[in-house]
């Protein structure tokens, strides 16, 4: 699927897909108390909220409905590596110049990176260099 084609979610449309790509699939209720087993502030989210994000979530095609049974499930229309693509490209192009670079050394200017993501990070441009060698 392409990149553009994926609807691009609000804040808290992502915080749903995040819990229904940890959950696979999950009910309004489940979503709902997953939701609020995240919060750090005191400000619950509502059942009703939850069931409205899920149906708008459903409507721009971020998410699916199940209806075969009573209690409907939902589960996330896209694998979460592509929404994060799609996201990263998105902000790489409007924040960045379309500028990997730029964004990368952003994040690593301002993000107090532990050794284990610098050594993730390294291992990953190395992986990349040699894909480019093979390609030559």
């Amino acid at each position: 699927m392409k990149q553009q084609e994926i609807p691009q979610p609000t804040e808290a449309e992502l915080e749903i897909l995040t819990v229904l790509w940890s959950l696979g699939s999950a009910t309004v209720r489940e979503v709902n108390d997953k939701l609020n087993e995240r919060r750090t502030d005191s400000k619950e989210i509502g059942y009703t909220t939850s069931l409205k994000l899920l149906q708008i979530m459903v409507e721009k095609g971020l998410a699916q409905r199940n209806t075969d049974n009573r209690t409907h499930v939902y589960e996330a229309a896209y694998a979460q590596d592509e929404v994060q693509r799609n996201l990263l490209q998105r902000l790489a192009d409007s924040a960045f110049e379309g500028s990997a670079m730029q964004m990368v050394m952003q994040v690593l200017g301002n993000h107090d990176a532990s050794t284990e993501e610098l050594d993730e990070v390294k291992a990953l441009i190395e992986k990349v260099e040699e894909l480019r060698k093979l390609r030559s």
